[in-house]
């Protein structure tokens, strides 16, 4: 139980690390679906796409070697071998990158189809969030969560602040400012919304600096080789990740009738964002259990304390589904500023589940980063990006954005099994897949009923919400006593 006590306490931090800046940057869907911040939804379609394209460079230029860090600095006994290396190796292919990108600028400014202020925006906070990777992963596998979480949350405060001064009070305060008038651009909206990310990214590395002046620059090349191995999986398996999660705005761009097209996006955009919830859950409990799997997994019966993990996920990743879809038109007025967004909300209950799923999946992810098998999660990300884009190519000629909902549900469910059967084989973990289907498919089922047949209805909603909620205090209160009192 102390293995489970430190790890809740880490992933309680951690959490406030990704559950208050994510619930500070939701303000900004409400900020940005403003009609009075941006003219229309397709202006928000716009934004939607350009952040689609930033998740998938992300990935790029962290190439897996975030996962290659944790794992080799718990595996290696010269610690600061394996920080010099990946720290030298991250700062290099980073200056690559912005040299060549700014070099080509205009090339994919044509190919992305976005205006080139746009792109070198977006090329100097990718330069800037790489160059944090490291030192954060570094935090993290020494167990300092509140610096990472006082870190997080500050940047996400200034992203905030600057968006609320940029697009609300800076053209009423550029009228009675020389200084501001200078500042002050009309028709800039967008601009602003990636100069405030500018800011705080930059503010951020700064407040990181710190790492790069106390570490030792030794590279060691065959240690790099021995990561970059173990990375490349990590890396396919990202950039399949990125499609299953942001290709949707970019095929629903290229095959929808262009005078739709940023519409559906801005609208399936602002809805999607309703699953932040599960996002923000899913994303703080893996934060907390990657290190965990890791330092664990030369512990004795390593797989008990697994399959714990896992269950606890499921319970509270149930309860937050159902309680979401039960007051999910509650939740749209009070995140998206405009009725025009709300066409979308079908999506509502298909993104929680297929975040859920995902979150699931993470979880069962434990084998093969234990057993240096990265390569099937590459296998099992690339299966899935190829049923997403294959699934999108399908359905959104025919159902729009309910097709891209649909997709993404069911090649994170697949995932999720072929994960789970993979691991029986390689690492059995005695899951209890019993009970584990009984919260599951419980949720589930409460949840369609809810949304789909009594939506609305809050007494029906929120009577099945008490009885599930019973269901989980009958099976689960020697337990929930245990860890109340720990």
């Amino acid at each position: 139980m102390s293995g489970l006590k430190t790890l809740f306490k880490q992933t309680f931090i951690y959490g406030l690390a990704t559950v208050l800046p994510r619930m500070l940057s939701f303000l900004l869907v409400r900020l940005h679906t403003d009609e009075s911040v941006l003219s229309s939804v397709a202006d928000y379609g716009d934004v939607s796409l350009i952040f689609s394209y930033f998740v998938l460079f992300n990935v790029i230029l962290a190439y897996g070697m975030e996962t290659a860090f944790f794992r080799f600095f718990n595996k290696e006994d010269d610690k600061s071998k394996v920080v010099g290396t990946s720290a030298i190796s991250l700062i290099v292919s980073s200056f690559m990158f912005f040299a060549l990108a700014l070099l080509f600028k205009s090339q994919i400014a044509a190919l992305t189809d976005l205006k080139e202020t746009y792109i070198n925006l977006v090329i100097w906070i990718l330069l800037l969030d790489a160059l944090v990777i490291i030192p954060f992963a570094w935090l993290r596998a020494n167990a300092r969560p509140i610096k990472y979480a006082v870190i997080k949350i500050l940047n996400v405060i200034i992203n905030l602040g600057l968006n609320l001064f940029l697009l609300l009070w800076l053209k009423d305060l550029a009228e009675e400012s020389t200084i501001l008038n200078t500042i002050y651009k009309p028709n800039f909206e967008i601009n602003y919304i990636f100069i405030a990310n500018l800011v705080a990214s930059a503010v951020t590395l700064l407040l990181m600096l710190s790492f790069y002046f106390k570490i030792k620059y030794t590279f060691n090349k065959a240690l790099w080789k021995q990561m970059m191995q173990y990375a490349f999986p990590v890396l396919i398996a990202g950039v399949a990740f990125s499609i299953n999660e942001t290709f949707d705005r970019i095929l629903l761009d290229k095959l929808l009738p262009e005078n739709i097209a940023k519409t559906e996006i801005g609208m399936y955009s602002a809805c999607y964002k309703l699953a932040l919830f599960m996002t923000l859950f899913a994303t703080a409990y893996r934060l907390g259990i990657e290190p965990f799997f890791f330092s664990h997994a030369k512990t004795e019966n390593p797989q008990k304390n697994y399959a714990r993990i896992l269950e606890y996920f499921v319970i509270f990743g149930s309860v937050i589904f159902l309680g979401v879809v039960v007051f999910a038109d509650v939740l749209k007025v009070i995140f998206i500023g405009d009725e025009a967004y709300w066409k979308a909300m079908w999506i509502v209950p298909i993104i929680l589940l297929a975040n859920f799923c995902l979150g699931i999946y993470h979880n069962l992810s434990v084998w093969y980063k234990i057993t240096d098998r990265t390569k099937f999660g590459a296998y099992i990300s690339v299966f899935g990006a190829l049923l997403t884009l294959l699934l999108n190519f399908w359905l959104i000629p025919i159902m729009s954005y309910k097709g891209s909902a649909i997709a993404t549900l069911t090649a994170y469910a697949s995932m999720m099994l072929a994960s789970y059967l993979f691991g029986k084989k390689y690492y059995p973990i005695p899951y209890n897949i019993k009970k584990i289907t009984l919260y599951l498919s419980g949720s589930i089922l409460f949840s369609l009923i809810s949304f789909y047949q009594f939506r609305g209805n809050y007494v029906v909603g929120v009577s099945m919400l008490i009885v599930f909620l019973a269901i989980v205090y009958a099976l689960e209160k020697n337990t929930i006593k245990q860890l109340l009192k720990k």
